[in-house]
């Protein structure tokens, strides 16, 4: 998973595929219900050279994801699994209500791993497991671990 489009935003890679008058395969999965708005191909392209705020908000929106997914990026290729694992369950406690397989595609990685570190976590105190649900025990040993 690259992003969360929340109330309010655009899709970059939609966005994206707009400004290039490209297709892309990817695909998004509503995690609630949603009311979503299509424009046209030409009519954004239309939005885009004669409407300001509409640019201001297109390209401020190309910012922001830019900047997300570059950190996503880094965190990845840099930062080890069980740090980011641990930062995202105190950031969400006290209790997580996630399957392990949403964290894992979340944090970029695979169900088997997050679950062999929420094990560790819990055999440690710090967690406590349960079906679709992580209480955090323990944010200070998790947070000395995100560090």
């Amino acid at each position: 998973m690259l992003y969360h489009v929340e109330p309010g935003q655009g899709c970059l890679l939609s966005g994206g595929c707009l400004l290039g008058h490209a297709d892309y395969a990817a695909s998004g999965v509503a995690e609630t219900d949603v009311t979503l708005l299509s424009i046209p191909p030409a009519l954004f392209q239309q939005l885009l050279v004669e409407h300001e705020p509409f640019r201001r908000f297109v390209f401020g929106m190309y910012g922001e994801r830019l900047a997300q997914v570059m950190q996503l990026v880094e965190e990845v290729a840099f930062r080890r699994l069980d740090a980011r694992l641990a930062q995202l369950l105190v950031q969400r406690g006290p209790v997580v209500a996630a399957t392990q397989q949403k964290l894992a595609d979340e944090l970029g990685s695979v169900r088997e791993i997050v679950s062999r570190l929420l094990r560790q976590f819990e055999s440690r105190g710090w967690v406590e497991l349960g079906r679709e649900r992580i209480t955090v025990r323990d944010p200070r040993a998790l947070g000395e671990l995100a560090r």
